[in-house]
């Protein structure tokens, strides 16, 4: 009875030591993962000190370093997709434009719908000339997915995707997007104001006068709507409606002599055209006879300028300019236009006249270069007329 308690203490001894050296490896394991934690936190600590210095480095133009910088952090801290990124657009930058297409498709097929990725690779596309890549890409990019200002990122991206399609030609494509941003921004001015402005430049004149009028229509105090609607309307030949918005704009911003010049031609549209409706008889006459001199005294200095003696008729040299034989129905005209009477302005006589001053001001364009003052009023005035004969003929 009394070897009991030793027997016992025996027993139990293999179960304590077990228990011991378990505790033991427990806290010997959970030390070593701390180790390792605060490694790994060291070693992330020291990758984002080498990606910031990357950034500073990239914001200052520096591709190169970057680039290191941005390798480093990537040892540091491989799968940071970031870091990843910020390097592929590095590598893009200094024109190593097919590694970074292997870093970006490689965050793109992890995930497809990352908008930051999508616009690197659109730039990327962009930067190659691409047009097809480019619009892929940047849709992904506007319709993906962004963390933060997501509103902002596409609109930009919307935008830039714009620019790049207008710099590459690519006017229908653009005009497509354009079409596209001004349905999805109808109350924001500015922005209504920037599409009308790219309307403008890829020559959508229609889209454009629409745009501007939007705005004017909710603010007659902004001058340039005012000024974006008088042009546009201008280049679409719609004189009348230009003359308004451009006065109004003159009036608004007095200093923008842009405005003012397509003012004046504009008036001076308006006050010369023989073919206006609703004008008297003698101010038809009137505008005839001062196009018809205007063109003539246009023919002599256009022959002047290309050394063209206008006396020398029938000259092989001189016919091949077309001046001469211009100069020659121009004089043979000049006695019919004595005897033209205000009720004969609306006649056959006054639409030869015209036909003749037509003709004058286009060819002296094409071999002199663009007209000016009342040569560009009677040179729009003849444009806008042969357009409306084609239009009349469809």
């Amino acid at each position: 009875m009394q070897l009991r308690p030793q027997f016992q203490s025996i027993t139990r001894r293999p179960s304590f030591i077990f228990a011991v050296l378990s505790v033991l490896a427990i806290v010997s394991f959970l030390g070593v993962a701390r180790l390792v934690k605060r490694y790994r936190e060291q070693e992330k600590a020291l990758g984002r000190r080498m990606y910031a210095r990357g950034l500073t480095e990239q914001r200052g133009s520096r591709p190169e370093p970057a680039i290191e910088d941005f390798r480093a952090a990537l040892l540091y801290d491989r799968d940071n997709s970031q870091y990843q990124l910020s390097l592929a657009r590095a590598l893009r930058d200094s024109g190593r434009t097919d590694e970074a297409e292997t870093y970006l498709l490689r965050l793109w097929e992890g995930n497809p719908e990352d908008g930051a990725v999508n616009l690197a690779l659109g730039r990327l596309a962009a930067r190659r000339g691409s047009v097809e890549d480019a619009l892929h890409y940047y849709h992904n990019a506007i319709y993906g997915i962004w963390p933060d200002n997501a509103d902002s990122a596409r609109s930009s991206a919307e935008f830039e995707l714009i620019d790049f399609l207008i710099k590459a030609g690519a006017n229908p494509q653009a005009q497509a997007e354009l079409i596209t941003v001004a349905a999805t921004h109808p109350e924001d001015a500015s922005t209504r104001i920037r599409i009308a402005q790219l309307f403008m430049h890829i020559h959508d004149y229609e889209h454009a006068l629409v745009g501007f009028q939007a705005v004017w229509n909710r603010d007659h105090g902004n001058a340039v709507a005012a000024a974006g609607a008088g042009e546009a309307a201008f280049a679409l030949g719609r004189y009348s409606n230009a003359e308004s918005y451009l006065r109004a704009a003159a009036i608004l911003n007095p200093s923008d002599t842009r405005t003012r010049d397509v003012l004046q031609m504009t008036s001076m549209l308006l006050e010369s055209d023989p073919f206006a409706r609703g004008i008297p008889d003698a101010e038809r006459l009137r505008r005839v006879t001062t196009a018809f001199t205007q063109a003539g005294s246009r023919l002599e200095s256009c022959a002047k300028q290309e050394g063209v003696d206008l006396n020398l008729d029938g000259s092989p040299g001189q016919q091949s300019s077309g001046l001469a034989a211009l100069q020659a129905r121009w004089l043979e005209m000049k006695p019919k236009m004595r005897h033209l009477t205000p009720s004969q302005s609306k006649q056959d006589l006054s639409g030869a006249v015209m036909d003749l001053v037509s003709e004058i001001e286009q060819q002296t364009t094409k071999l002199c270069g663009e007209p000016s003052g009342m040569d560009e009023a009677l040179f729009l005035i003849s444009q806008e007329r042969a357009s409306a004969e084609i239009g009349a003929e469809k």
